[in-house]
């Protein structure tokens, strides 16, 4: 399997990055892992053929890990896309993507796609298949709205891949990330606790209850960025590709 970092930047496109969105391929695997705003334009600029991606997973509502849906879709449609999707994410994702839609193009939820369309509801600790894909959402925590918030882990083809999501130090990513393949982490700032969010050093200290194979850090802002060339861990950036 491959994943690709479509974007891997904050919510202030800190560095010039792309807001969040990853692409996980394999034999059976064909999903995106959020869909921040600036993701259709990503993904044309890395020739990603979006009409067969089969799954979205959403882990929450705030713009820069979900507002690119509304654009995916309308290129689905008028790319006369015919392979069904599905969208999954936290409890509310089909009426969120609703009001995002008719904010940004009015009538555009009404429009009747000419493929099929589902959704999702994922629940904490509740494993959900999506044919070879199998999910298992954690609470995570990130404020009090775009809620609820979500971190993932994955398991495909023999592999397991990891996501925090945006998160402040919780349990919870101990078991979302043990002795994963992959483990995808926020790290917001280098040791400045910021609320709501992750830095490296509290993540850092719980690395040997998590033991990752593979720790990979994203949606870093200016404080990280900084730090890039001294970094213990190696760090993300768009259009980085891992094999798994």
């Amino acid at each position: 399997m491959r994943l690709r970092f479509v974007g891997c930047g904050d919510a202030f496109g800190s560095g010039g990055r792309n807001n969040t969105c990853f692409h996980l391929t394999g034999e059976r695997v064909n999903l995106l892992i959020d869909c921040g705003a600036t993701s259709l334009p990503a993904m044309k600029r890395l020739e990603i053929v979006r009409n067969d991606i089969e799954l979205v997973l959403i882990t929450h509502f705030h713009g820069d890990h979900f507002a690119g849906l509304p654009f995916f879709l309308l290129d689905a449609q008028f790319s006369r896309r015919t392979k069904p999707l599905v969208i999954a994410g936290p409890q509310g994702i089909e009426a969120r993507l609703t009001q995002v839609m008719e904010a940004l193009f009015e009538n555009s939820s009404k429009t009747q796609q000419k493929f099929e369309l589902s959704f999702v509801t994922l629940s904490p600790e509740q494993t959900e298949s999506f044919g070879a894909v199998s999910v298992m959402p954690y609470p995570v925590v990130h404020g009090d709205s775009g809620g609820p918030f979500l971190g993932y882990r994955i398991e495909a083809e023999g592999r397991v891949i990891a996501y925090s999501a945006d998160t402040e130090w919780s349990e919870t990513l101990i078991p979302l990330a043990r002795e994963a393949d992959l483990f995808i982490a926020e790290a917001y700032t280098y040791d400045k606790p910021v609320k709501n969010h992750l830095s490296l050093a509290a993540l850092q200290a719980h690395l040997d209850e998590i033991k990752p194979k593979r720790l990979i850090l994203t949606h870093m802002g200016e404080d990280m960025l900084s730090r890039l060339e001294t970094l213990p861990h190696t760090a993300a950036h768009d259009g980085m590709s891992i094999d798994l």
